[in-house]
């Protein structure tokens, strides 16, 4: 994207530019070579901003067109909150190629491979090399590949993620970058096949609020003959994973011949492979310097959600401020920090949404009126959804921690989900 938005920004003002991307992934590959350990979800807000820069993701790229969520709490009978506007679906996607070579007919093409040829169209030169080293040649930033001679650049762009080796260089690089703070995520793929996908999970997202000590989020994510396992938490572990993957209410979502273990397979059906990414939680340290500028999750990234949302801001935000205000230290400090700052001070936000639904986790008696909540709603119009809007934003891209936050205070949410409340609490079943 960074690669995109230089180049095209460039030919608007028509200032000549050479712009060297680094990719050593083969996003053609299956499997590990290709994956860029992401559960692979755009919002369709996310979608349509895309298309207004000139960047139309094919059919072939989106996996399924996600159109409702499925909300599974302990103890309570499932809900699904369809969205709320038409306008306001979702799309998931590969970065990579997939896990492994599709066993039916459906075939895809990687998200990231995408955007690597449409930067290649728009005149980025792509080398597909890793970058081994990283230093100063002057006031010139300096890149070492194995094999190559090294080669210098008037600005550095760091796009690595928190998973690379080579973003603990960028700390050396001498202009005071201190890398995000991360936790441990846990991502797998089981293969289901094309029918059993759409069978038992549809064209919904399956999301778990469960008292599982640990677990902020947890989801299952339909593809076309696979699902992703998605888990975001502390301390995520063997023993936490298993202990998800054996509640009743995910081994009501898949068939009873699926067993999930640690142990990797590769031919079959059943888990393809898993992994356990590192997730940005917070911003990073000072993300740019004179003549260097970092940028997507190694700088600052939307809590639990939308990664790739804040990889496009922060990536035109570079692209922006370089060929318009210079790639002095002072330069991204006056025009680039403020939008990091922007999405930080939302995370914020963010963290406070997320320490409530722990609440809801372990309390039935909230669960029961937020559940009540959203089936009451079903029947009402779009603008009067209000427990639907707020969740389905939680989950999504589809909106900022700060408007989900004012959206939830609102006297109306707040009298309505009260009443729900009561009305759950005096429609329980009586123990004895």
């Amino acid at each position: 994207m960074a690669g995109f938005f230089l180049l095209e920004l460039a030919q608007r003002i028509e200032l000549n530019l050479t712009v060297d991307l680094y990719e050593p992934r083969d996003f053609s590959r299956y499997g590990p070579p290709g994956c860029n350990m992401c559960a692979g979800v755009v919002s369709e807000s996310l979608v349509q901003t895309l298309a207004a820069e000139g960047i139309e993701l094919p059919p072939e790229v989106v996996q399924r067109g996600i159109d409702s969520y499925t909300l599974h709490t302990t103890d309570l009978p499932e809900v699904s909150i369809n969205t709320p506007a038409d306008d306001l679906r979702i799309a998931t996607i590969y970065r990579g190629n997939g896990p492994r070579i599709p066993a039916g007919k459906s075939l895809w093409e990687s998200f990231d491979g995408y955007l690597l040829a449409l930067a290649e169209d728009r005149g980025v030169n792509i080398i597909p090399k890793r970058v081994t080293d990283l230093g100063w040649e002057g006031n010139l930033a300096k890149v070492s590949c194995a094999d190559e001679p090294d080669k210098t650049y008037d600005l550095l762009i760091g796009a690595v993620g928190v998973n690379a080796p080579i973003l603990k260089r960028f700390s050396e690089l001498g202009f005071a970058f201190s890398p995000p703070p991360v936790k441990k995520g846990f991502l797998s793929e089981i293969y289901l096949g094309e029918s059993v996908v759409q069978e038992y999970l549809g064209s919904s997202m399956h999301i778990f609020l469960l008292d599982i000590p640990g677990l902020k989020f947890a989801a299952l994510i339909p593809k076309v003959e696979y699902v992703t396992i998605s888990l975001m938490g502390e301390g995520i572990d063997k023993r936490l994973v298993e202990r998800f993957m054996n509640t009743p209410e995910v081994r009501r979502c898949l068939p009873d011949w699926v067993e999930w273990s640690y142990k990797d397979k590769t031919e079959g059906v059943g888990q393809a492979c898993f992994c356990g990414p590192k997730l940005n939680v917070g911003p990073a340290v000072k993300p740019y310097g004179n003549r260097v500028v970092m940028i997507g999750d190694c700088a600052v990234s939307r809590l639990y959600k939308d990664g790739i949302g804040a990889a496009y801001i922060t990536a035109k935000a570079s692209a922006v401020t370089a060929l318009f205000f210079g790639i002095c230290n002072d330069d991204f400090k006056d025009h680039y920090g403020p939008i990091c700052q922007r999405i930080a001070r939302d995370n914020v936000i963010g963290n406070l949404i997320f320490f409530v639904t722990v609440f809801y986790q372990k309390l039935q008696l909230l669960r029961g009126g937020m559940v009540r909540m959203v089936m009451e709603e079903k029947d009402r119009e779009e603008d009067e959804r209000r427990m639907s809007r707020v969740l389905w934003d939680t989950f999504t891209g589809s909106a900022t921690y700060r408007e989900i936050f004012f959206n939830s205070i609102h006297p109306v949410f707040v009298f309505r989900l009260f009443m729900a409340t009561l009305r759950s609490f005096f429609s329980r079943p009586k123990r004895g």
